[in-house]
């Protein structure tokens, strides 16, 4: 039986400007873009979110909602320091930490000689550290394995700690509503709700072939996750399936050549990022593509296979997406899928991948090609 800590930092961005600015402290306070400016609110504190202010709301509603909130831009270096040492005292218990973001990870504490290797002592111990060493909370969730752990984090938050025990899994995920399932959403729970499904108890009257006929292969999963069960690992060395950048324009982009014109910009953020992911780890590219989000917020997707990131094949994506509606763009975003870890091992066996995977400026930027 393994024992799965889940941590998640509490209201991460608005956590750490409140501990360097008390001042911040008590008054509804959200982190993200100027609502003048299309801004949208990356995260807030807890007195915004009893307004109804919540994460990826446009700020401009944010306000509406909560006339006297104080947005703030975000300072990632900052959020990165103090991400950097939450991970560091997570690492002192154990090798076996996921990070799933600057303030979310999972630890596989199985086997650590910690705290006598009790799960409970290690998670209360590491919220002190982190509250005492770092100036900020976190919440907790210990579980038998990841999905039940990450539930439990959100049980008692802010600043909270909640255990599922082994003999208390079943208890616990009957009563537990179906949304709470990952990846289902609005769509998914409506058709679980058709089918007089609200909670995973009643989910557990279905079999597998029923779940599989009606879901496909998502059925296994939800047959699995409303009976606990969850067999992932937790993985130090997480495989990245992407990497992208995008842009929420002031004003809307009207015609195609001013989304060319706002796609060079994009295209250098993307190469950088890419180039500094080739530091840490191999980079195999297997797919390009062009996410636009339109003035009517609809969205769409043009992407297609890539060695890559060609100018020229992301202008003829671009183009594409922008031609399914021909309205005014308010986001636009560029970015590459990366190839499976297998595949990229055979290559290995053949090529040297950097040789393959050429990365090309845009048109008219004078850098030299990177290999």
């Amino acid at each position: 039986m393994r024992k799965i800590i889940h941590c998640d930092a509490d209201c991460f961005y608005a956590s750490v400007e409140m501990r360097d600015d008390p001042s911040l402290r008590g008054v509804p306070l959200a982190v993200g873009g100027k609502p003048d400016q299309r801004g949208v609110v990356a995260t807030c504190n807890y007195e915004a979110r009893a307004f109804g202010v919540r994460s990826a709301m446009p700020s401009a509603q944010a306000i509406k909602l909560c006339p006297d909130l104080r947005i703030i831009p975000a300072s990632m270096q900052r959020y990165q320091e103090a991400s950097k040492r939450i991970m560091a005292i997570y690492r002192d218990y154990t090798d076996l930490v996921e990070p799933l973001s600057l303030d979310e990870a999972y630890l596989d504490v199985t086997d650590s000689e910690h705290c006598g290797g009790s799960a409970t002592l290690i998670a209360r111990e590491i919220r002190a550290r982190v509250a005492a060493e770092v100036g900020l909370t976190v919440s907790a969730g210990v579980a038998p394995n990841k999905f039940i752990a990450k539930i439990a984090s959100d049980w008692r938050k802010p600043d909270g700690m909640f255990v599922v025990k082994p003999a208390d899994v079943d208890a616990f995920v009957a009563v537990l509503p179906v949304e709470r399932l990952f990846g289902v959403g609005k769509v998914t729970a409506e058709k679980l709700r058709a089918l007089g499904i609200d909670s995973c108890a009643d989910l557990r009257t279905y079999s597998l072939a029923d779940l599989t006929e009606r879901f496909g292969v998502f059925g296994q999963r939800l047959y699995e996750r409303c009976r606990g069960i969850d067999t992932r690992e937790v993985s130090p060395d997480r495989e990245r399936k992407s990497i992208s950048v995008e842009t929420t324009y002031t004003r809307d982009l009207r015609t195609l050549a001013e989304c060319e014109t706002a796609l060079e910009p994009l295209l250098r953020q993307l190469g950088e990022r890419i180039e500094r992911a080739r530091r840490s780890e191999p980079v195999a590219i297997a797919k390009i593509f062009i996410k636009i989000r339109f003035a009517d917020f609809s969205r769409t997707t043009a992407e297609a296979g890539a060695l890559g990131v060609d100018p020229v094949q992301c202008r003829e994506l671009l183009a594409q997406a922008v031609g399914r509606k021909r309205r005014p763009v308010r986001l636009m975003g560029v970015g590459v899928r990366m190839l499976e870890a297998q595949a990229t091992r055979q290559l290995r066996l053949f090529d040297d991948w950097d040789d393959v995977l050429p990365l090309r400026p845009p048109a008219g930027d004078n850098a030299p090609t990177q290999t």
